[in-house]
């Protein structure tokens, strides 16, 4: 069996480093743009999370923001302090639940159906929102389609980072680039958030927030890697300790929630990522920014065209539904699916609660239809025992 490499630098590392930056586009541009928040922050304390999760897990492990803080945040125009706060509350509450083993104990009763209902789930709201993207230039987003196609197993021109550079080849024909400040340097601002304003965030959103960290960036994100890299399991109470470490530090720096997730972690795989050499290679890019170009990143991310970044969310959203394949027992098909349609038609808390339920529900009317079965077929071959409720009489030998 061939060693597994911890650690790989080259072009496909690199390109799968980008394999999940559809998501963290509009959210970044939304905490820095409407909330305020420090670029310098923002980005440096993501890159350090990518740099330190890369370094302990020794694979591919996506940082993102907190989905349902994010757009909390950003509908309701949070201030920088409230942002923060939200991060030093999601880090106490993962930490509590990664040193009681609570985190386990969740993964251990949630079926396996469930966690692929999850998966589809996400993949079809991710699908959603990438026609939506690409439907911005549908010429765009179909030759970024191609180029996906024709390039992701490339060694020399990755799909990503042709996609990379198009889009940033049009941001300069169309005269984007010149909004780009000139290289200036910035550090975080040291602060710790206001302990008043944690409880009213976690009361805004951070509670609703729980049970799609759990399922998606926990349970789904410790699934998929069984699947990707059978040899390296991490189990689920490893990353809750670092959802919580990670979100910890951040809210002192000015960072925004972060955590792990099933969808970027599809997408890394997808455009090349196999190492954790990708996660310190996008770790670095972002200390980078953040250090240099704070300024300009509103601009550089709102300029990127959303069609390549919409095809790209495209073929992740493919690469997760696919994993549907493996439940093929009909008395798994009901929970995946009730899971998929409430996580689509209401939101994946529901539909992860909804889909346990009816896992368990049908697995005491089978073992009920099995334990009915075998009354009956011994009562066949007994008829006395329905009249004198006694056991037979054993025959002599």
């Amino acid at each position: 069996m061939a060693k597994i490499r911890s650690f790989e630098f080259n072009l496909r590392e690199l390109a799968g480093a980008t394999g999940d930056f559809g998501t963290l586009f509009p959210l970044a541009i939304g905490y820095i743009a409407v909330c305020g928040l420090n670029p310098a922050g923002f980005l440096i304390m993501m890159g350090l999370a990518n740099v330190v999760t890369g370094l302990a897990y020794r694979l591919p492990m996506p940082i993102e923001p907190m989905k349902v803080l994010a757009v909390v945040a950003i509908s309701q125009a949070w201030s920088p302090s409230m942002v923060s706060a939200s991060a030093l509350g999601a880090g106490i509450i993962w930490l509590l639940l990664a040193m009681t083993g609570v985190m386990g104990w969740i993964a251990k009763i949630t079926p396996h159906s469930v966690v692929r209902g999850i998966q589809i789930a996400l993949g079809l709201l991710l699908a959603i929102t990438a026609v939506r993207m690409v439907s911005t230039g549908w010429l765009l987003g179909l030759v970024s389609v191609v180029v996906v196609l024709l390039f992701r197993q490339s060694r020399y021109a990755p799909a990503a980072l042709v996609l990379m550079v198009l889009g940033i080849g049009m941001m300069a024909v169309q005269g984007n680039l010149v909004q780009i400040d000139p290289p200036a340097f910035a550090l975080p601002v040291w602060e710790v958030p206001p302990l008043q304003e944690v409880w009213q965030v976690l009361l805004l959103a951070g509670f609703a927030q729980l049970p799609l960290t759990a399922t998606n960036a926990i349970i789904s994100t410790s699934s998929l890697i069984s699947t990707y890299w059978p040899a390296r399991k991490i189990k689920e109470r490893q990353l809750a300790w670092s959802t919580g470490a990670m979100n910890l530090g951040a809210s002192l720096f000015g960072g925004m929630p972060m955590c792990h997730g099933a969808g970027g972690l599809a997408g890394q795989y997808h455009f090349g990522a196999r190492t954790g050499g990708a996660n310190l290679m996008e770790g670095t890019l972002e200390i980078i920014l953040g250090l240099f170009f704070a300024s300009s990143i509103v601009a550089l991310f709102g300029g990127f065209p959303q069609a390549i970044i919409g095809a790209m969310m495209l073929m992740v959203s493919i690469e997760l539904m696919k994993f549907a394949r493996d439940v093929r027992r009909g008395r798994d098909l009901v929970p995946m699916a009730v899971t998929v349609a409430v996580s689509v038609a209401s939101n994946m808390a529901l539909g992860f609660l909804l889909g346990v339920i009816s896992h368990y529900v049908m697995q005491f009317i089978l073992r009920r239809r099995h334990r009915d079965g075998s009354t009956a077929e011994t009562s066949a071959d007994d008829p006395t025992r329905l009249m004198t409720g006694s056991p037979p009489e054993e025959e002599s030998s």
